[in-house]
């Protein structure tokens, strides 16, 4: 089944005008503050990585993609590649800071808004199971971002491993904004599933749709749970597809409730559950925004081309 953007917001529009068993659940727990220590410490380095996936794979490769790599100029990158259509751009670096091996994939630029599967196949589909051989019964996700993220899985794991070995680092970190990030968490998965448990996997997202259903969901909290995922004030996309549809999000959602003009400082809580009403799941359709899916997020930092000079 392939569906064209807005029909996503209009079944949006619908599901939040009718309440639903799914809606009528307990109250969702309190917010609490992020502080900046933890912005700079988790969240940072990650974005700068994501940012960069949407450069060209040859910048990227050469570290001359302009300001997008010069904060994370000492990454050695592995592998690069991407075609800006079927497969987004990606990469696999090492980053001595974090002592991690990066995989970092591109998004969709914000002025075609979500590409979050091109003519979006939304219809649910079981899992790879070469990819993701323990996947829990009654697990489905995206058929779209399913499609996308196994495009690129096996060379991706393969360089992952070799890398690992090379470097003696014991950690994996997949980032990504948008349909990037929704192929990152995608990864992490998998990387769970493939690597020893002695290899951490983390995973931050930027801005990134609902993935798979609630077994997913609930699988993706037991096997990840120190997943991260970045929501951005009145951006839609962490809302589609919607949950009439049987898709709901992951738990560890940030979610920026404001960004001040003027200082570009942000005010970011961190939003206990699944799908939290006081935070981005609580948006009304009536203020959708496409600049908040660019950003900026914090520190000034958008996501998009316009980054990359070349």
């Amino acid at each position: 089944m392939q569906l064209p953007l807005w029909t996503l917001f209009a079944v949006a529009s619908v599901v939040r005008a009718i309440p639903t068993g799914l809606e009528a659940r307990a109250k969702s727990a309190a917010t609490s503050a992020v502080s900046s220590d933890t912005v700079n410490s988790v969240l940072l380095r990650p974005a700068f990585h994501a940012r960069a996936s949407y450069c060209s794979a040859n910048s990227v490769l050469t570290l001359a993609c302009g300001s997008s790599c010069d904060v994370i100029k000492d990454m050695k990158v592995l592998i690069a590649g991407g075609d800006d259509g079927e497969i987004p751009g990606f990469y696999v670096a090492s980053d001595p800071t974090l002592q991690a091996i990066v995989v970092a994939h591109q998004g969709t630029d914000p002025t075609k808004l979500l590409s979050i599967a091109n003519d979006a196949e939304i219809k649910h589909v079981t899992m790879n199971p070469q990819l993701f051989p323990t996947a829990a019964d009654g697990v489905e996700v995206h058929d779209g971002f399913h499609k996308t993220q196994g495009r690129t899985a096996q060379q991706i794991l393969g360089t992952v491993q070799s890398a690992l070995k090379d470097t003696g680092f014991t950690k994996v970190l997949t980032t990504g904004h948008s349909l990037g990030g929704a192929i990152a968490l995608l990864d992490a998965t998998m990387f769970r599933m493939q690597l020893p448990s002695s290899i951490k996997v983390q995973s931050v997202t930027f801005g990134m749709p609902r993935v798979g259903n609630q077994q997913f969901a609930d699988m993706v909290d037991s096997i990840l749970p120190g997943f991260t995922r970045v929501t951005n004030q009145n951006d839609i996309v962490p809302i589609v597809p919607p949950r009439a549809l049987d898709y709901e999000q992951v738990s560890g959602e940030v979610h920026i409730a404001a960004v001040d003009d003027s200082t570009g400082a942000a005010n970011i809580v961190s939003c206990p559950g699944q799908e939290n009403d006081n935070c981005s799941q609580g948006n009304s359709l009536l203020r959708v925004s496409i600049s908040d899916h660019l950003g900026p997020y914090f520190n000034g930092i958008s996501f998009g081309g316009k980054a990359c000079p070349l």
